[in-house]
């Protein structure tokens, strides 16, 4: 969504993006984000949970418009639970049965993109290139 939201503001829309992903975020730099320690698949909150989510996205209206350096991620101070445990029951987003950073399969992340098919490369430099050239 980081990638879409510059997108946008370049067009003139304002935009922020609501992560719980904070170093994906960071990776991606949208023009502004807030962060909320919630599960990934649950930024916005819990299901059934209309209060919290509404005011959820008041904090990230209000934190929108006070960001003024580019690039910025503000923490809302939003968790999922007073009770710091749910993460200990986090998955990684797979469902792949990693219960514990210590079990955790996932790779580091790396500054290289990495990409699905070599045509999805090819596509990415071509891109890059004609950026270059305006």
């Amino acid at each position: 969504m980081g990638l879409v939201a510059r997108v946008l503001e370049e067009a003139g829309f304002p935009t922020i993006c609501l992560t719980a992903a904070r170093s994906i975020t960071e990776s991606v730099n949208p023009p502004r984000a807030a962060f909320v320690d919630m599960p990934l698949g649950y930024t916005s909150g819990r299901p059934h949970e209309p209060e919290f989510q509404r005011d959820l996205l008041r904090k990230a209206f209000k934190a929108a418009g006070n960001i003024d350096s580019p690039g910025s991620i503000v923490d809302l101070d939003v968790v999922w639970s007073d009770d710091p445990s749910w993460k200990d029951k986090a998955t990684s987003g797979l469902n792949n049965g990693v219960n514990s950073v210590e079990g955790d399969s996932r790779q580091p992340r790396v500054n290289e993109p990495q990409y699905q098919y070599e045509e999805d490369r090819t596509a990415a430099e071509n891109n890059r290139e004609d950026d270059n050239a305006t």
